[in-house]
């Protein structure tokens, strides 16, 4: 199938208030318009410097989020139009973001992303890493960052129990956190395991190869 067919099946299987993220890392200028033509407003990118050469390219009201591990030291090259930061793993990088964003009199959103997989290589916080950054953006340590909600990625396993348990550990901070201000959004799943994601409580899927296709890894 192509994108379009694929695109439209993935929108099939999505229930109502699902938001879906298209990964488009990898893949050209030319097929994430493609997408966007088919109605489809928010992208992510692993990237920065990928993520800069593509946006002057695409229509400006892309919603752009950064998924991928984000380096302080890069965060004012996108400060100045991306909408969503998935990938905050640290209080130094959260700290940056609020900073670069207010310079460019912008409020950035973001979300924290939380080690929930068995692997070493995922990053993230641990869960009361999460809890105590959290206080301190609701102290107002971080003015211009604003945390809308958490992120995830499962273990690369076939074991669906263990992908569902992990799932469900994000599920209960958020649901814990939602308690102390609203929160709009639970990112978890990507293309191979989104829908267990969904039965889990994701409210935002991450997918891309089942969209795009296989990805050039050499890039």
């Amino acid at each position: 199938m192509g994108i379009k067919e694929n695109f439209t099946a993935i929108k099939n299987q999505l229930p109502s208030g699902v938001e879906l993220v298209a990964v488009s890392k990898t893949h050209p200028a030319e097929a994430i318009q493609e997408v966007y033509d088919l109605g489809q407003k928010v992208f992510g990118e692993n990237k920065v410097q990928e993520l800069m050469e593509k946006y002057p390219l695409l229509p400006k009201d892309i919603q752009w989020h950064l998924i991928g591990h984000l380096q302080t030291n890069k965060v004012k090259y996108i400060a100045p139009f991306i909408d969503t930061i998935q990938s905050v793993d640290s209080e130094k990088l959260l700290s940056e973001i609020s900073k670069e964003a207010g310079k460019n009199s912008r409020t950035v959103k973001v979300l924290l992303q939380v080690k929930i997989a068995a692997e070493e290589s995922k990053f993230g916080l641990d869960l009361s890493e999460a809890r105590a950054l959290f206080q301190k953006h609701l102290n107002g340590e971080f003015p211009n960052a604003e945390i809308t909600g958490l992120m995830g990625m499962a273990t690369f396993t076939d074991d669906k129990e263990q992908v569902k348990g992990e799932f469900l550990i994000l599920k209960g901070l958020f649901d814990e956190l939602n308690q102390l201000q609203t929160l709009e959004t639970l990112s978890m799943g990507m293309s191979d395991d989104f829908p267990d994601a969904i039965e889990c409580g994701a409210n935002s899927v991450r997918v891309g190869s089942a969209i795009f296709g296989r990805r050039d890894y050499s890039k």
